[in-house]
């Protein structure tokens, strides 16, 4: 059994024992549906959501879907059947689940899209999210100081990777960044060199890592072969620790310091490269506030009151403008994680030792 497992089982059991207390009356079924385990983020939140919730008397019934939309939509029917009040949904595909969402609102059940905008649909009643706009902005603005564009440095070569196609933040990190770095690229200061540089391009399907590090060597060994890339805008840290491996694996790092790598999530292995001073940076996004404003959303709906927002404008999800409520996400490097991720209590110092 990985330690990573043995992690789970025992943070799944602390939060039974916490959650449930024998005085705990149930007030209804909240259904929460995570897209996937593969990464840390999603259980740790669905598991404190679970524990929020239990203590306020629901009864919430936490599943994964591994990724496969299918399997994801089997499990929001079992809990509709099964009467669940709300269902939270960080959905795979955010345009696939406009059937079964529908099947929902006739029974009368809330939906709340949790962090990916689920599209497509009348029936989501609101969105807990970060600012995803301005995730993509802060690492481009981070790019852009460690290249010092502004004081009119250059010319550089930089490399574009977004996340996958079906999710909509992928849309909102990738015009963030390039709301920043796209004048510099006009202006000639920075070159794509691949000339890859639509989303459509530069997409990694499910966002998977090893996708990202299968094009980043693909570039390396054609375009680059006798050049040389200055900054990579990477938007999430299990993208980002591929696209350092394979940077290395061609000598980056070693014959020649590593470009600027960006991310997001602060997953500990990109905090432990950027420690080792690989990795340039990354985007914290503390996702125990999301998971709380989450829960607080839950209790407006069950209790017939407005939820609290404070975005009524951004997020289109194609059939209406969502109500939302954006926390604010923090750039993360060498100068500031211990502060950000240790001495707040979010991560145990011993995962960096």
């Amino acid at each position: 059994m990985t330690k990573f497992k043995c992690f789970i089982m025992a943070l799944v059991w602390g939060l039974m024992v916490c959650a449930a207390p024998a005085s705990a009356q149930t007030t209804g079924l909240i259904g929460l549906s995570m897209p996937t385990k593969s990464s840390q983020r999603w259980v740790t939140e669905g598991l404190i959501m679970v524990r929020l919730l239990a203590a306020k008397g629901y009864k919430p019934s936490l599943e994964f879907a591994d990724d496969d939309i299918a399997l994801q939509i089997k499990q929001l029917d079992a809990m509709i059947s099964s009467g669940a009040k709300v269902l939270v949904i960080g959905a795979i595909d955010g345009t696939a689940l406009t059937a079964v969402l529908e099947r929902a609102a006739k029974k009368g059940v809330k939906i709340i899209s949790y962090d990916r905008l689920i599209r497509q649909s009348a029936h989501v009643d609101v969105y807990a999210t970060f600012d995803n706009f301005q995730v993509g902005v802060l690492q481009a603005r981070d790019i852009e100081q460690r290249l010092a564009l502004k004081k009119g440095k250059g010319k550089f070569n930089i490399e574009l990777f977004a996340g996958s196609l079906d999710d909509n933040n992928a849309f909102f990190f990738f015009n963030g960044a390039m709301s920043v770095l796209k004048p510099y690229i006009d202006q000639g200061v920075l070159t794509i060199a691949s000339e890859e540089n639509t989303i459509e391009q530069v997409a990694t399907k499910r966002w998977n890592g090893k996708l990202a590090r299968i094009r980043m060597s693909q570039l390396l060994g054609s375009v680059y072969a006798k050049k040389r890339v200055d900054a990579v805008l990477s938007p999430y840290d299990g993208m980002s620790v591929e696209i350092v491996a394979a940077l290395k694996a061609a000598g980056y790092g070693a014959t020649q310091p590593l470009p600027v790598v960006t991310g997001q999530d602060a997953e500990p292995a990109s905090i432990r490269s950027i420690i080792r001073n690989e990795q340039s940076s990354t985007i914290f996004k503390d996702t125990g506030e999301l998971a709380k404003v989450t829960t607080a959303l839950v209790e407006a709906l069950m209790s017939g009151q407005p939820p609290l927002i404070n975005d009524q404008t951004t997020y289109n999800n194609g059939i209406k403008v969502v109500p939302s409520f954006l926390l604010k996400p923090v750039l993360v490097d060498k100068t500031n994680w211990h502060e950000l991720l240790v001495t707040s209590g979010y991560y145990k110092d011993a995962l960096f030792k």
